[in-house]
């Protein structure tokens, strides 16, 4: 397997810091690329899929938009359009808040929860192929260092 340099062709990264930096962040766009190409022929991107995870673990009940938001992966200012078009495939709904009509609540759809269903087998089969290049010590490691990179942030 080429390692990093190999891969964007340039010499020997010397300051270890900047090729974990350099490192981490081709690997983080090379993995959303892959999980991309899996969830293409759903018709969707990796932020609805996330959108749908979220709201699928409120079992059934809504969540607030803002929420929504702080709980992506990726951070979005555009929240409000992800979610019309997550409507528009019918795979959300809204639901006007009861003590606060301004507030708009959203909830997954049964069609949602299917596209789910039906995507995660092929995802599934994609996380397969780190637990084929990682061991179990190692990603459990590799979880660890990553969540201390980010500790100040």
């Amino acid at each position: 397997m080429p390692n990093l340099e190999d891969i964007i062709k340039t010499k020997p990264i010397k300051d270890p810091y900047s090729r974990a930096y350099l490192n981490i962040m081709y690997t983080g766009n090379w993995i959303l690329g892959r999980i991309n190409q899996v969830l293409k022929p759903f018709d969707l991107t990796e932020p609805q899929y996330n959108v749908l995870r979220i709201l699928r673990g409120q079992q059934g009940e809504a969540m607030p938009l803002f929420e929504i938001q702080e709980r992506m992966i990726q951070k979005m200012s555009n929240v409000s359009r992800l979610i019309d078009k997550l409507l528009e495939k019918g795979l959300v709904v809204r639901k006007e808040c009861r003590d606060n009509r301004r507030k708009v609540d959203i909830m997954i759809t049964k069609k949602g929860l299917d596209m789910l269903d039906a995507v995660e087998p092929n995802l599934n089969g994609l996380f397969d192929t780190v637990a084929k290049n990682l061991k179990k010590d190692d990603a459990r490691l590799l979880g660890e260092l990553l969540d201390t990179l980010r500790k100040d942030l």
